[in-house]
């Protein structure tokens, strides 16, 4: 009698699985290009707006400061303001901007970081990228080099102080 009990609790075989679909062939999928193995890793920088001039030789280290001064505000038409700087600021940044002999830069060096607002800091190191090359610097003693106070208001725009 048990047998029969049995016999009705016994597994039946799993259903055989689905066929399993094709994986796409190379012609049917897209393929990136590989890139050459002596090609160096691409540099992030702060995007360029259109139609930045080319920058002029610098004789003076006033001269370079005035353009870059002008260089800062062009290429970041969004992020500074000209107007009188506010007798209330957020913070306030100076940089030291070390250049090669074309103009582009070497380093960038924080003198004062922010006290308040320290995504500031980032945001003077991105509009600085976007503004460099700052012009041939080879007729001027060295070091090629100019110092920037970032005036940042309540907006998180700036201005530099060379143009204050």
């Amino acid at each position: 009698m048990i047998a029969p009990v049995l016999a009705g609790c016994a597994a039946t075989a799993p259903p055989a699985p689905p066929a399993p679909t094709p994986a796409p062939t190379p012609a049917t999928r897209p393929v990136a290009p590989a890139a050459p193995a002596s090609a160096p890793a691409p540099v992030a920088t702060a995007p360029k707006p259109p139609g930045m001039p080319t920058p002029k030789s610098n004789r003076t280290p006033e001269e370079l400061r005035r353009q870059a001064a002008e260089r800062l505000v062009m290429a970041n038409p969004e992020r500074s303001y000209m107007t009188p700087a506010p007798s209330h600021l957020l913070t306030l940044i100076v940089l030291d901007v070390h250049l090669k002999a074309d103009g582009s830069i070497r380093k960038i060096e924080i003198i004062r970081p922010p006290r308040f607002g320290p995504e500031t800091l980032q945001m003077a190191l991105d509009a600085v990228q976007r503004a460099a090359p700052f012009g041939d610097v080879r007729r001027m003693p060295e070091p090629w080099k100019f110092t920037e106070t970032f005036l940042f208001d309540e907006y998180r725009r700036f201005k530099p102080r060379s143009l204050d």
